[in-house]
């Protein structure tokens, strides 16, 4: 019932979609600085809009408390997207609110990341609320900067869930497998449409992905200790390291880190392959988008050798960050031609 639900609303979004796109509802350019980058073409910021139906349909009997909040952290990216909340400042406190009592309401914690320091610290509740709250924070405002390419976003947490249901873990988060499978053949679907240009998830979709995620992640840890919590680490370390990157990239440049811009690494690889001029303008966009996620899956596969191995673990992040830094600064001398 639920599959039939959802093929009816694909096809019903698809043709709404073309309306947005032709009377430029929810248009995605708004001549931001950070949305430049990629042109000047319209394009609706509304897989956000057919990402929620879906969440709402397909798990609304999972948790409803959880559909309520991701529901309410869709509300903030979505007026973020139509610009009646263009402040950063007061996007960050909504989201700080609506994720704090997130935490609170569905008692969910990071409880131990096998640092001993930490680990002490996290005994506190009041610190593991913070905590928590802070580390959602980061990944979903780092997966917002990384729907900057098309797929990027959605292959990413695609990838993710596919590891949920490889391992088993929607066991552990008492949900039936055929749910998953249903989520990750609707994250195709846009992922398709995103592909082909005709929509943007926008901060609607980047935050209500991001958070659903997170909290299955954190829920798979709580409740299967035998996965090393780095493996859980490792598996948002892009989205996370990327806004981690960027606040401290700004803060050393004495700039305020909501500040949007367009250094990010996925935009300095769509720069450094649109300089080589070998391919289309529209391919350049999916070919950058194709390698970072090939280098994440390759990683990926690595990871799952043994997930509850920490020291792989802790090896393959090191790693990523190296790699991640080793690059973003070599492309940035490329685009600002500096020796």
């Amino acid at each position: 019932m639920i599959i039939f639900v959802i093929f009816l609303l694909s096809i019903a979004f698809y043709f709404i979609n073309n309306f947005f796109e032709k009377f430029l509802f929810l248009n995605n350019y708004k001549g931001e600085k950070h949305q430049k980058f990629l042109g000047s073409k319209n394009i609706p910021l509304s897989g956000g809009i057919f990402l929620i139906i879906s969440i709402i349909t397909i798990f609304f009997l999972y948790d409803y408390s959880l559909i309520t909040f991701i529901f309410l952290i869709f509300c903030v990216g979505f007026f973020s997207d139509i610009n009646l909340l263009s402040s950063p400042k007061l996007r960050l406190l909504m989201q700080s609110l609506i994720i704090l009592l997130f935490v609170f309401f569905l008692d969910i914690g990071i409880k131990e990341t096998k640092i001993v320091l930490l680990d002490n610290m996290l005994v506190n509740t009041y610190f593991r609320y913070f905590f928590t709250t802070f580390c959602l924070l980061i990944l979903i405002n780092g997966s917002n900067f990384i729907d900057g390419l098309n797929g990027l976003l959605i292959s990413y947490f695609g990838i993710i869930f596919a590891i949920i249901f490889y391992l088993n873990f929607y066991i552990v988060l008492s949900l039936e497998k055929e749910l998953i499978i249903l989520f990750v053949l609707v994250l195709i679907y846009l992922f398709l449409l995103n592909i082909n240009n005709k929509l943007f998830m926008g901060d609607s979709g980047s935050y209500s992905l991001s958070l659903l995620c997170g909290y299955f992640l954190i829920k798979i840890y709580e409740h299967n200790q035998e996965i090393s919590p780095f493996f859980i680490v490792l598996l948002l370390w892009y989205p996370c390291f990327e806004n981690l990157f960027s606040i401290i990239r700004k803060f050393s440049l004495k700039k305020s880190p909501v500040t949007a811009d367009s250094n990010h690494l996925h935009q300095l690889v769509f720069v450094y392959f649109k300089k080589k001029d070998f391919v289309k303008y529209f391919s350049i966009n999916n070919i950058s988008s194709f390698v970072i996620i090939l280098y994440n899956i390759m990683i990926f596969l690595i990871s799952l050798y043994d997930p509850a191995n920490t020291q792989l673990q802790i090896i393959l992040i090191l790693l990523n960050i190296f790699i991640y830094l080793l690059v973003y600064f070599k492309l940035f001398s490329l685009k600002y031609n500096l020796k």
